[in-house]
């Protein structure tokens, strides 16, 4: 059989009457608080116990190395094949209440070497009770510091929930004070930026009317340009036109930029809005608002080259006219010979004015909408901006936050879990000291019933030997001592067939008392005297027996009393003992019914269903 065993080793000192060092060993089992062993050694019980197992180390280091040998056995003992083992034996087939030997055996292929060999000897009743009360003292104070653990703990979850509760109300607020100062900046930027478009738009039409003003001067100085001066007019037209094409294609495509940007804004708007619930989904989106962004960057970067060239274009139109003036004084001399040419050419002059005045339109309305695609696209920029540092700080405060809440909900487990372990610890110690305290109990009742058996037994025996001795009072003296001496029964009989070896209770001692009487007088048969025996019937002893009378005679008895020896059983086996087995019951005992019919009252002798019940239903009271 194998076990887990506990072994506390303790170092006693004794300072009255001599100071002595004794090492107190104990050996028990956490499942069975009645498994208790031991062994107690001196100074002079080492010396011999040195001697004799050939031991190398003194008593002060004997324990340290009895430790290191426990722990190498615990180190080895859940491999297949331990090299240390820790080896319990017994003489009796099994452990109750006899003598132990606890041996350290080291294991090889050739031989099972034994470290070390101590005798321990089991825990009496008391002790027993000793260390049962310890176990109990120790339990208790543990439940008490678990007690005072869990009201600790949970005044700091308490705690720690107000605190975080008032945290979190703080942030709300914090966040309903971004929302409101969000709201008032966008607000405020629509205001500035509604003020700056109708500033640029007066700016516009200002210098729409100089730029009008000046063609109109240039168109009266245009009128008398010469003819070179219209053919390369001519052909800066067709330019022109090829130019105005590409204009009014990258119009549409800005319009539809804008239109596509606009519908950006609106969702970027509802984004910002939906933000706060939604800052983990703002992470994905951002990755492709950044792509967007750089999107828009690379459209910014072609508009602003467009622009670039739109600005090159109207510096050469600027020497264009400074040629143009330079040219107004060449042309002036030939003026008269370019007079009836105009007037053929004033026609296809008007049309070209026509296509110049749509162009200059068309031309002053792109620059318009550049302006404001660079204004949008820098309010764009801005807004993400502040969104981006908006979002990742709001990212960084709902981390922490995480963080934290899954601390806290980890230690709250933690401590569940703990709580739940105790509980569970606490209820399996409530049921153990339930099940002790209905065993005392019904050792306590089965210790009435023996002793009311008892004394109910010895009463009956005064009473057949007063009978014995009022009616054969001559008898006593003729007759010889045939019967058998309460002093030669044995003391403590012991169960041979089942093992045991522990002293039983005195009833088991009368029934034992009673079979040799049975057994010397079944073989001969003696003279029966109506005044000087005492008749015993077969039911007394067996039912199986033969039904012959067989007599008992008294003559021991009378001469007992002549002697001042006391009648009936000796007065040692109505004693209580401390190490005697307590009686679960007749029936479970090896006393039976049968044998105490004879001596029961009419009332009170059992019947054949009821011969089973326990004594207490024999003999009441």
């Amino acid at each position: 059989r194998r076990l887990n065993v506990r072994v506390n080793i303790e170092l006693l000192s004794i300072s009255n009457p001599v100071h002595k060092k004794d090492l107190a060993v104990r050996l028990t089992d956490d499942n069975d608080p009645f498994f208790l062993y031991n062994l107690v050694i001196s100074e002079e019980d080492f010396q011999s116990l040195k001697s004799q197992q050939g031991l190398l180390v003194d008593f002060s280091a004997f324990p340290q190395k009895f430790i290191d040998l426990l722990q190498q056995c615990i180190q080895e003992q859940n491999k297949d094949i331990p090299r240390f083992l820790l080896q319990l034996v017994s003489s009796a087939p099994a452990l109750d209440h006899t003598p132990v030997s606890l041996n350290v055996v080291e294991t090889n292929p050739f031989k099972h070497l034994t470290h070390l060999s101590l005798k321990f000897l089991p825990g009496t009743d008391a002790e027993i009770k000793k260390f049962l009360a310890n176990c109990l003292k120790c339990l208790k104070e543990d439940k008490l510091m678990l007690e005072e653990k869990l009201k600790r703990t949970e005044e700091d979850l308490t705690r720690q929930l107000s605190y975080t509760q008032q945290s979190l109300s703080e942030k709300s607020r914090e966040l309903d004070k971004l929302k409101n100062e969000w709201t008032s900046y966008t607000t405020a930027l629509s205001n500035k930026h509604s003020q700056e478009l109708t500033s640029e738009k007066e700016r516009a039409l200002q210098a729409q009317t100089q730029y009008q003003q000046q063609h109109e001067q240039q168109k009266k100085e245009l009128e008398n340009l010469h003819q070179k001066s219209v053919q390369q007019l001519q052909n800066r037209l067709s330019e022109l036109e090829v130019i105005n094409k590409d204009l009014t294609e990258r119009r549409y495509k800005g319009d539809s930029t804008v239109r596509e940007l606009k519908a950006k804004l609106s969702g970027l708007e509802d984004e910002c809005q939906r933000a706060k619930q939604e800052v983990l989904s703002l992470r994905r989106e951002n990755t492709t608002l950044d792509a967007e962004c750089h999107e828009k960057e690379k459209l910014i970067n072609q508009l602003q080259t467009r622009v670039a060239v739109l600005e090159q274009e109207i510096k050469d139109k600027d020497q264009l006219v400074t040629r143009t003036k330079e040219v107004l004084d060449a042309t002036q001399e030939q003026k008269v010979i370019l007079e009836e040419s105009t007037e053929e050419k004033q026609r296809h002059i008007e049309k070209l004015e026509t296509t110049i005045k749509s162009l200059s339109a068309e031309l002053l309305k792109a620059n318009e909408i550049i302006k404001k695609l660079q204004g949008d696209l820098k309010t764009l920029m801005s807004k993400l901006k502040l969104k981006n540092t908006v979002t990742i700080q709001q990212e960084k405060l709902l981390a922490e936050k995480e963080e934290k809440l899954q601390k806290e909900q980890r230690e709250s487990q933690e401590m569940g879990q703990s709580l739940r372990m105790k509980e569970q610890e606490v209820c399996k110690l409530q049921e153990q000291l339930e099940n002790t305290i209905q065993k005392l109990e019904e050792s306590k009742q089965l210790l009435k019933t023996n002793e009311n058996v008892i004394t109910w037994l010895n009463r009956q025996l005064s009473e057949v030997q007063m009978a014995k001795k009022l009616d054969s009072p001559a008898s006593a003296h003729a007759g010889g001592r045939a019967a058998v001496s309460p002093l030669s029964m044995p003391d403590r009989p012991s169960f041979h067939s089942s093992g045991l070896s522990h002293p039983i209770s005195p009833l088991y001692a009368f029934q034992n008392f009673l079979e040799p009487i049975h057994s010397k007088n079944g073989n001969s048969q003696c003279p029966v005297s109506k005044a000087g025996t005492v008749q015993l019937n077969s039911q007394l002893l067996k039912p199986t027996r033969c039904s012959d009378a067989h007599t008992v005679p008294a003559a021991g008895h009378a001469a007992n009393k002549e002697n001042g020896d006391q009648l009936g059983l000796e007065s040692k086996y109505f004693k209580k003992k401390d190490d005697s087995i307590p009686l679960r019951g007749l029936s479970q005992n090896t006393l039976n019914s049968e044998y105490l019919r004879p001596y029961l009252p009419a009332k009170a002798q059992p019947s054949p269903k009821t011969a089973a019940t326990p004594a207490s239903a024999y003999f009441p009271g």
